[in-house]
């Protein structure tokens, strides 16, 4: 924080008020100011014009001063240290403090005590159920922005002359939530600043009627002997012609409240000139007709007007309404386009609901332009999330858009979640990749394995077939078995026969049990795939995508293979 030695109320105060964002202005800001609209706080930064102040205005700053004084020292025994008044700035951002330590670490905030305060502070120095109004909290939370504080001792305290009569004060701890909206409306403040057009100056709203009839004469003796009725009735009708009905602003609606009771009142004299004549005759027609015109005339004008007041106030009421709804619309659509594409929720405004209960358009088109404020400042928020969203999905995730089919929704979430459902997405995605490619590369491995040893098996089948049918000549089937005499230098041995049962057809009822698995258990270390039972002549039965056999066969394959294994013998023996 920088500080600044000039002292509160100094010309070089004031001077550097005026070029900065000052704690005080900040609940006007934020449209919560009792004393000050966020329009009129506009047009006092913008034109550098401030009210002035009365003299009972200025007694009641002098006393808070003196108050402010006199409590100094109470608020020092309760932070322990001295305090003093000092002005301090962190760029933009300024706040007065009614004391500060050496170590900028404990602000002291004094107001004089009044029922609204007494009503937050319902004990003395106890934070407990203590909620003290915002524009308060609003001025504290700035201070702790520029001294980085983490709390402020708020008092408020009566005195009468030097002598304490009562002294209430409490604890404000700060909150960022607070001060991000306090950094975001100052910043839409600045925004709106060079926009600000200064409204034409105009006195308190007093209603003026058109200017006034020269008054009616008339003088009857039996018959009209003196009257100016026609000049009147020229002059009035052409103020009744001159009346204004296009009402726009609270000058003219006041005019025409005005004129309405005029009217009234034009008919109710000349309702008594008509009185006055017929006092002095029984029927003058011709006299008796003209005022019945001009009286049906501003009854009619009144009439008119009475409608139209009620018909364009609301219109009025409509068209502020309607202002701040467009302008809205308006900064949510350039959002848009700085997004690129249509990521901007929507932003809730109760236009209606701020003028409701008001009754002059300055303050309806002020609470309008402080709610507009406020929503620009939420919608910018969120198109800020947003795009800071959008460059981490670029940034971490442009290789794999693929995963975030439903970005117009999480490009809503706060950036922090946003990255943590990135982060999580693509690990998932790449542990699934990981598993895929290598179920694929062992779905792979298998194919070749099998290949392989389908290969090596019919390697193996077809050298058996050669060499049983290299011992076996063609002609040999017909005749009785003859043995062979093997050359004398190198007599082959005879081959062993193991006697096996003759086979059987299995029962065809019976239920294959015998699995191939289980054939090569018991036959272990010999190996036979389904591809070679089914060369030995059995078949089997497939059973979900098992190959079974019947229990009854397994001496008959034994005995199959012993035969191969001999007729490999004897082609070898050859």
């Amino acid at each position: 924080m920088k500080q600044h030695s000039f002292a509160q109320g100094s010309p070089e105060w004031h001077a550097h008020r005026a070029t900065h964002f000052n704690a005080s202005d900040a609940p006007a800001m934020m449209g919560c100011s009792p004393y000050k609209t966020r329009n009129q706080l506009l047009h006092e930064i913008h034109t550098g014009v401030t009210p002035t102040v009365d003299a009972a205005t200025q007694r009641r700053f002098d006393d808070g001063h003196r108050f402010e004084a006199l409590a100094r020292p109470l608020a020092e025994e309760i932070i322990g240290e001295d305090l003093y008044p000092v002005t301090g700035s962190v760029g933009k951002l300024s706040a007065s403090f009614d004391g500060l330590p050496i170590a900028e670490d404990v602000p002291f905030e004094h107001k004089s005590l009044n029922d609204e305060l007494r009503a937050a502070m319902p004990l003395p120095g106890l934070n407990e159920g203590v909620t003290l109004p915002l524009q308060y909290r609003i001025q504290m939370e700035q201070q702790c922005m520029v001294c980085g504080a983490d709390r402020v001792l708020f008092m408020a305290s009566k005195w009468n002359g030097d002598e304490l009569v009562e002294e209430r004060h409490c604890w404000y701890e700060s909150s960022q939530h607070l001060a991000d909206d306090i950094a975001a409306g100052w910043d839409q403040f600045e925004h709106d600043l060079p926009a600000y057009v200064p409204a034409e100056p105009v006195a308190d709203v007093v209603g003026r009627t058109p200017e006034t009839l020269p008054a009616l004469r008339i003088e009857v003796t039996g018959m009209v002997t003196a009257s100016n009725l026609v000049q009147y009735r020229e002059h009035a009708l052409a103020v009744f012609a001159g009346i204004n009905r296009d009402l726009k602003t609270d000058q003219d609606f006041a005019n025409a409240d005005k004129t309405v009771k005029w009217c009234g009142e034009v008919e109710s004299r000349l309702a008594a000139a008509k009185q006055h004549a017929l006092s002095q005759t029984e029927s003058i027609d011709v006299l008796f007709k003209t005022i019945d015109d001009i009286t049906a005339e501003a009854r009619a004008t009144r009439l008119e007007l009475d409608k139209l007041v009620k018909a364009r106030k609301e219109a009025r009421r409509g068209e502020i309404v309607a202002g701040g709804v467009k302008a809205l619309a308006d900064h949510i659509a350039a959002l848009t386009t700085r997004l690129g594409k249509p990521y901007m929720p929507a932003v809730p405004a109760d236009f209606g609901g701020a003028i409701k209960g008001l009754r002059t358009f300055d303050s309806m088109q002020n609470a309008v332009d402080t709610a507009l404020a406020n929503a620009k400042i939420t919608a910018s928020a969120a198109a800020d999330r947003i795009q800071a969203n959008l460059t981490t999905l670029r940034e971490k995730a442009a290789e794999h858009a693929f995963l975030f089919p439903d970005t117009a929704q999480i490009v809503q979430k706060a950036p922090d979640d946003l990255a943590t459902l990135v982060t999580a997405r693509i690990a998932e995605h790449e542990e699934k990749e990981r598993v895929r490619k290598e179920a694929e590369r062992e779905r792979i491995r298998n194919e070749e394995r099998q290949r392989l040893e389908r290969e090596q098996e019919a390697e193996r089948q077809r050298a058996a077939q050669e060499q049983a049918a290299a011992a076996v000549p063609a002609a040999a089937p017909a005749q009785p078995h003859v043995a062979v005499a093997a050359p004398a230098a190198t007599p082959a041995p005879a081959p062993t026969v193991i006697p096996m049962p003759a086979r059987t057809a299995a029962a065809p009822t019976s239920k294959p049990t015998l699995s191939l698995g289980q054939i090569k258990e018991r036959i272990t270390p010999l190996q036979i795939t389904a591809e070679g039972m089914a060369t030995l002549g059995f078949t089997g039965v497939k059973d979900r995508g098992s190959v079974l056999f019947h229990e009854a066969e397994y001496p008959h394959v034994l005995a199959a293979i012993v035969a191969h294994v001999q007729a490999i013998q004897a082609k070898q023996a050859a």
